[in-house]
């Protein structure tokens, strides 16, 4: 997430924190940002392959902070294993989006129409809605949720972005 140049304009990054997977360590986290005034405008936490340890993926809006002055106050919570910001170049980002739209008896092969190229697929389907979900970068989801208000969004979820290093990238 490159810094905006605009005054007033969100200034995101991506930040991949590993914390020990204990009870009270999301809310010290997030904490930290409250108290700060950060916006998180993503968040997604699950344990890794390493029961101990979490992953906490996150897009922040920092506004005039600087970067290097966040994870420094990041890096000192007790519980903070690692932080690393990662630069879109250097990740792999993906975000899930379920959705629910409108539509009439042969809805879900329109939606399935309009979703076509994306990796998409129809959940469930009934005479008046159907539920699709939506894998891809968060530039993908964002098209394919454009493409579904055509149907008429009834209920919409997004997962938050989850990202890893790309390989061969630095650490």
């Amino acid at each position: 997430m490159a810094p905006s140049s605009e005054a007033g304009a969100p200034n995101h990054h991506l930040l991949s924190v590993l914390v020990e997977n204990r009870p009270g360590v999301l809310t010290r986290v997030a904490g930290l940002f409250a108290r700060r005034g950060y916006n998180i405008h993503s968040l997604a936490v699950a344990p890794t392959d390493d029961g101990s340890v979490s992953r906490i993926s996150m897009v922040v809006d920092l506004g005039d902070t600087p970067l290097p002055q966040l994870i420094q106050q990041v890096d000192k919570l007790i519980n903070v294993l690692d932080i690393t910001a990662l630069a879109p170049s250097e990740a792999v980002e993906r975000e899930m989006l379920l959705a629910t739209v409108s539509t009439g008896p042969d809805g879900a092969a329109q939606v399935a129409s309009v979703l076509e190229g994306f990796d998409a697929r129809v959940l469930d389907a009934t005479g008046s809605s159907t539920t699709v979900v939506v894998l891809g970068t968060p530039d993908e989801v964002d098209e394919a949720e454009r493409n579904l208000t055509s149907f008429g969004l009834v209920a919409a979820q997004r997962s938050g972005r989850v990202a890893l290093p790309a390989l061969g990238a630095p650490n």
